[in-house]
């Protein structure tokens, strides 16, 4: 039987990170510089991963998807990134920052990882304060915070509505000095399509020229992913059009390990859908949370006569209203975690109180706020959001409150490592939201920026260091090896195949169908059934992509479609993998939620006793289910329990 080794240090939990630094194996100086490192991904993780690579003095190969790694899709976040400095002085601490983080994952995240990622949080802001990252500042000069959901202290550092960008920015700041420098060599609009295994290590990577369409080979010493999750394979999200799952699914056909690929997240304040030729779905910043209040009209027909257009949300009177959130969770309110914010939506609209023209929607509402704090300061803290509204729906939410539905937004689970974020593959890693560590089955507000940076600057520095200090006597390998040449003709041949096919079906038609099979049956709810009928469904889908699927152009030259369809060809088993993982795992979970399982208050109700593990999944070929291997979660220094944000 296959077993794991997470590689977590001994000790204190508040001392493993401090002695794994104090005993890990080092590389010299001059030694780095005979290193080759690949990164794949040029967002916050990727970023600053290769900046902090190529500043230690390893020759560092950066793979950029776009045409700069100023839109990788880390601009689009907006709220903010978790750290506990405790400016705001209300009972903040690296403690309560892991509790908080490991309480929001309703349990299933790996100790360890949880408060190394906590204990380094404070270094990422003075990180990108020295960067020239402009946070938001109170008026005694100290940077400003918000609070986001699941927490009851402010601790989330901001840059208006546009910290994704700005941190971004100041990593790619960062990462353009050592291209200058020459110790990192930017590839940008290249897609990587395989990794190289060599006498079992990974030793390179396989990549397509996005401009010119030429296959390419690329020799590292290691290898780090950075590519981001897979909620694209819902077809709408808040994901940006290229993030895409597929480097995860190719190591994991490989021998890279698919952990928790069932717990994906939905974000609940997102633009609700518009119509039926949407391609994806804006996201409203969590932190509109602090300000704005939820709510849905408490009579049912009120609601009936907002959705005939016969009744204004403005024109319902307060006594009217239900603010369900403060009703249901009198102690955390509107800045409830993610998840549960999400099902209480569902519940509502499910039982007829929902808004707009499809009754999937509830209202975030700033008229208290601007009654309390005035125009001015609300427009000063949140104006580029309600200008994106405003542009989007074409209604003013200072003067009419914003229509909000859940969405997939974010993915906790993705490629399994350990505590050196190495994955199943020796030296091959993977960080930021690509990797399942931090996060478990629910990822709190503010934290996805968090994880990105801490992996990039301040872990993986480390950890792969480890790794590398035995293989400086490894010279570069030729890209003329044979497992180069096999890998490159494994990717040419499924891509004259799909070239082959000439059906009558566009990529997005497979897509979109795809996306509505996972949404309805392996979305905020699911059941037995459901999760038994998406299998079914992606089976036939898969059949029909393979035989029916129509991309034009030529397959050696630039070919948007085919870009795609090699995506959507790895959505499909990225769909598969998690309508398997959520059907075996017979409990509820933070995002994974089986209506079976649920407690008389309609909360998420775990099974500790047989679910406290991590799922891993090992790829067993076309034919054959994954093999399911379990990393078990002991936590020794925290008791679990029911989540409670009412008291």
């Amino acid at each position: 039987m296959t077993t794991i080794d997470a590689k977590i240090p001994k000790g204190p939990l508040a001392e493993k990170w401090k002695e794994y630094k104090a005993h890990q194996k080092l590389v010299n100086p001059s030694n780095k510089r005979r290193l080759d490192i690949i990164v794949v991904g040029t967002g916050l993780a990727g970023a600053s991963a290769a900046a902090s690579l190529g500043e230690m003095g390893f020759n560092v190969l950066n793979f950029c998807i776009q045409d700069s790694p100023r839109r990788a899709h880390s601009i689009a976040a907006q709220g903010g990134i978790n750290a506990a400095k405790n400016y705001p002085n209300d009972g903040d601490s690296v403690y309560r920052l892991f509790y908080d983080t490991i309480k929001g994952g309703d349990y299933r995240a790996r100790e360890a990882n949880v408060y190394r990622l906590a204990e380094v949080s404070n270094s990422i802001i003075d990180q990108c304060v020295a960067q020239g990252v402009p946070f938001a500042r109170e008026y005694g000069g100290l940077l400003d915070n918000r609070s986001f959901g699941g927490a009851q202290v402010s601790r989330t550092f901001y840059a208006k509505g546009q910290t994704g960008q700005q941190l971004l920015l100041g990593a790619y700041s960062a990462l353009s000095r050592q291209i200058k420098k020459g110790s990192v060599k930017m590839y940008s609009r290249y897609e990587m399509l395989d990794v190289v295994i060599i006498e079992g290590r990974a030793r390179g990577i396989i990549a397509r020229n996005l401009v010119t369409g030429k296959i390419e080979r690329f020799f590292a010493h290691a290898v780090v992913i950075g590519t981001g999750g897979y909620g694209n394979a819902f077809f709408l999200s808040t994901n940006a059009m290229a993030s895409n799952g597929s480097v995860a699914v190719q190591v994991y056909k490989k021998g890279a390990y698919f952990a928790n690929p069932c717990y994906a997240q939905i974000h609940p304040t997102c633009i609700p859908v518009h119509g039926e030729f949407q391609s994806k779905l804006t996201l409203m910043s969590e932190s509109l949370r602090n300000d704005g209040r939820i709510w849905v009209p408490k009579k049912k027909e009120d609601a009936e006569a907002i959705r005939a257009g016969k009744l204004k949300p403005t024109q319902i009177k307060e006594d009217d209203r239900d603010y369900y959130l403060e009703r249901r969770y009198p102690a955390f309110g509107n800045l409830v975690p993610r998840d549960v914010a999400s099902r209480a939506a569902k519940e509502r609209c499910d039982a007829g109180f929902g808004v707009n023209a499809t009754g999937l929607a509830v209202y975030l509402d700033f008229s208290e706020a601007i009654n309390r704090l005035g125009k001015d300061v609300v427009a000063a803290k949140y104006g580029n959001l309600f200008q994106m509204y405003e542009k989007i729906v074409d209604e003013n939410p200072y003067e009419t409150p914003m229509m909000i539905y859940p969405a997939i937004h974010y993915t906790m689970g993705g490629i399994w490592v350990d505590y050196e974020l190495q994955t199943s593959i020796p030296g091959l890693f993977a960080i930021g939201e690509a990797n399942f560590s931090d996060h478990g089955a629910n990822r709190l507000g503010a934290s996805a920026l968090m994880q990105g940076l801490a992996d990039g600057y301040f872990v993986l520095p480390y950890t792969i260091q480890n790794y590398l200090a035995d293989q400086i006597r490894v010279p570069r390998l030729s890209t003329d090896a044979p497992e180069f040449v096999a890998a490159e003709k494994e990717v040419n041949d499924k891509v004259k195949k799909l070239m082959s096919v000439q059906g009558k079906r566009s990529v997005d038609s497979i897509h979109k169908e795809l996306g509505h099979v996972m949404w309805e049956c392996v979305g905020m709810g699911r059941t037995k059934e459901t999760l038994e009928k998406a299998l079914a469904r992606i089976k036939e889908i898969r059949k029909e992509f393979w035989s029916n699927v129509y991309i034009p152009g030529d397959g050696s030259l630039m070919n948007n479609e085919l870009e795609k369809a090699l995506r959507v060809a790895d959505f499909i088993e990225i769909g598969n993998l998690m309508a398997l993982d959520g059907l075996n795992r017979e409990e509820s979970c933070g995002g994974h939620f089986r209506e079976e399982y649920q407690t008389e208050e309609g909360e998420a109700l775990r099974k500790d006793d047989k679910f406290s593990y991590a799922s891993c999944w090992k790829y067993a070929g076309e034919e054959s289910d994954p093999e399911l291997i379990k990393e078990v979660l002991d936590y020794e220094f925290i008791v679990r329990q029911q989540r409670n944000y009412k008291s």
